[in-house]
């Protein structure tokens, strides 16, 4: 049973930063894509990084291309989100999610596996 717990968000003024924390457990996520999702209220959930546990490959969505960073360590299980230069428009609950075979997708309905989420409000 796969199991992913994300952590990290909080409250932040515009210009911050954050880190969210995914960890991952349950599964050999050798073959897998992972990814973190986020979804305001009122709208649809949004693609915003993903990446393959076994390779440098990385692909990010437009909007926080050059601002956000996805990384991993394979000895914790644990994917991480750096997220810099934060705007209120960021401000949504963000999902971990993983993808057992078929590489990087950006539509959330890809997915097999979602964490809980944790909330990440950026005030101006």
């Amino acid at each position: 049973q796969v199991q992913l717990v994300e952590s990290g968000g909080g409250l932040v003024q515009a210009g911050g930063s954050l880190r969210l924390s995914c960890a991952a457990s349950g599964r050999t996520f050798t073959n897998y894509a992972m990814g973190w999702f986020r979804q305001a209220p009122g709208k649809e959930r949004e693609f915003v990084a993903a990446l393959l546990w076994s390779s440098t490959t990385t692909h990010y969505g437009d909007s926080v291309k050059g601002r956000f960073t996805i990384s991993r360590d394979n000895g914790k299980n644990t994917m991480y989100l750096q997220m810099n230069s934060l705007q209120p428009e960021d401000t949504a609950a963000y999902y971990c999610a993983a993808r057992s075979v078929g590489g990087i997708r950006t539509l959330a309905d890809y997915y097999d596996y979602w964490g809980q989420g944790t909330q990440v409000t950026v005030s101006s």
